[in-house]
């Protein structure tokens, strides 16, 4: 009888600490999966702004001598902003050029990079996303503060050899180019 209790209680213990690992298992094989994932670069993406139409504003001039690093898809205030690929919230936070701004690790280990912001939605860091989700609403904050409300959407990769941007532009799809 004892042997059986103690069985059974090792079996409870196993069983509850189960339970309380089970979101981190979940997320170290979500986060394995996307690094071993081909990136974007090998597949198109989205609009994260379904119907807007935009242009390649990759490399173009910028304030204290930068250059363009994404693509801006400008859109009425509080558009909703579609996720371009499913991935793990990495932030979820103001800086002073972004203002308002979402980054998600994608697959290959790329994070995708959605500024300017009005507003957030519900997502916090560690939250899983699928492409569709919407990441937060269109608006002006950052250094946009005053233009036309936009989206800045950007990729950026850590891959061996090569680290930094790269032009979203020709991994997005137009819906109006095949019509």
């Amino acid at each position: 009888m004892r042997r059986l209790l103690s069985l059974l209680l090792t079996l409870a213990v196993l069983g509850g600490l189960a339970y309380l690992l089970w979101p981190m298992l979940k997320n170290a094989s979500r986060y394995s999966a996307l690094l071993s994932a081909p990136p974007a670069a090998a597949r198109s993406l989205p609009n994260p702004l379904p119907g807007q139409r935009f242009v390649d504003t990759w490399g173009g001039a910028r304030s204290e001598g930068r250059k363009h690093e994404g693509v801006d898809i400008f859109a009425p205030r509080n558009t909703p902003i579609q996720a371009t690929t499913r991935g793990i919230v990495v932030n979820v936070g103001e800086n002073r050029l972004g203002g308002r701004t979402v980054m998600i690790l994608g697959p290959g280990g790329q994070r995708h990079y959605y500024a300017h912001l009005e507003r957030y939605s519900e997502l916090k860091e560690g939250d899983w996303v699928e492409a569709g989700s919407v990441v937060g609403y269109v608006g002006d904050s950052g250094n946009a503060k005053g233009t036309p409300t936009h989206l800045h959407y950007g990729i950026y990769a850590n891959y061996t050899g090569y680290s930094g941007a790269i032009n979203p532009y020709p991994l997005l799809r137009r819906e109006w180019e095949k019509r």
